[in-house]
Formats: C-alpha cells, structure tokens, sequence
C-alpha cells in the first residue's frame, strides 16, 4: 500500500506500532523499519530500522519529518496492534532532540549549498562521504572534511587539499572516498552485458 505525502498526509494518523514500512525522503534517502510511535501533530515517524553496524539485537532509531517525505508505503501491517497493557521501549528525548537538531543543521548546510550554485556531482559526493565521516560541512561551494581536508570543484581526487599544514593521513583517506565514489558512479552508469542464450 503506497501513500503519496500530498494527497494522503491525512491517512497517517492510522499507522500503528509494529507497522512495517518504508519512507523515501525529497533528498532522496530511503529508509525501512518498524514503526515504533508517530506524532500526528508534527508528522514525525519514529521507527526503528536495521543498524548500519550489522551487530545482531542492534537498531538505529529514526525521525523521520512527513513533510520532506515524497511517499510511505506500508510493507506490513501490525496484526496485532499495541494496546494499553502493553508498554513501548523507552526513549532518551534529550538524545533524539539533539540528533534532530544536528539533522536540521546538516540539511540547511545542503540547503545553502545548493542555493550557492553547487554540481549533482558535489551534492552527491557530499552525502556518499557523510555516509563513512560524520564531520563534513560545506564553505561555501567547496567540501570540508574532519575540519582537516577541502574538495575544491569539479571534486575529483586530485582536488583534495590538506587545510593549513594538514594531515597527509587524512587527505589520502579522503581521496580513496572520492576514488571509490567516482569507480562506483561509472560503474553504475556503464551498460550491463546482456548473457547470450545457451543453444541446446
């Protein structure tokens, strides 16, 4: 079941704890779990997804904002749904909050980036290094990682730049993320061999 956020935002005042779905954000993230509260008020989904650590027993928890998600769909709904004899796992608000609040920031950071002129290549290489370093920030049109390396455009390997005396550890690590990225892109876009038919 698929909802369109413009047209069935009223509908989400039906999800209930247990509800498996997936949300695919404006930004384009795409994220699946089991929903483990909503606020109708706000549209913030809470759910609880796979850890990107692979540890067993291990869930990261996200808050999800409705109005930056272009469609929910529904993978499975609860049966059984919770009632009040049963009690949700207690959550730190403290720690949530300041996980928004840096999310917030992070997305005015691509916001303002964007609205300074910058390439999909940059945009995207942006949020693939975020993916490995949480420390990346943009100055401008140019990326900063670690407070210790710059990508200047067009943001290939051989624009990496130590800032100040720097650290060759770091620019090195950065241009092996930038390497990979651009190998994976090409690899991505080249056109997949087509497998001949076996003739008996």
């Amino acid at each position: 079941m698929k909802y369109t956020m413009a047209e069935d935002a009223e509908e989400f005042n039906l999800f209930s704890v247990g509800t498996i779905v997936s949300c695919k954000t404006c930004f384009g993230d795409d994220f699946e779990g089991e929903v483990t509260a909503f606020d109708y008020q706000t549209k913030i989904l809470f759910l609880k997804c796979p850890s990107k650590s692979g540890k067993a027993n291990v869930h990261d928890m996200r808050m999800i904002n409705l109005d930056f998600v272009e469609d929910v769909v529904i993978k499975k709904e609860v049966t059984n749904p919770v009632n009040g004899t049963q009690s949700l796992m207690p959550l730190n608000i403290e720690k949530l909050s300041g996980r928004a609040k840096q999310h917030v920031k992070e997305r005015q950071r691509l916001v303002n980036a964007l609205t300074s002129g910058v390439s999909n290549d940059g945009v995207k290489l942006f949020l693939a290094i975020t993916k490995t370093i949480a420390e990346v920030t943009w100055q401008g049109k140019n990326i900063v990682v670690m407070n210790q390396v710059t990508i200047q455009p067009p943001y290939h390997p051989e624009n990496c730049k130590a800032i100040g005396k720097g650290d060759g550890d770091a620019v090195n690590h950065v241009k092996r993320i930038v390497d990979k990225y651009f190998k994976d892109q090409a690899q991505a876009q080249s056109p997949q061999p087509q497998s001949k038919p076996h003739l008996q």
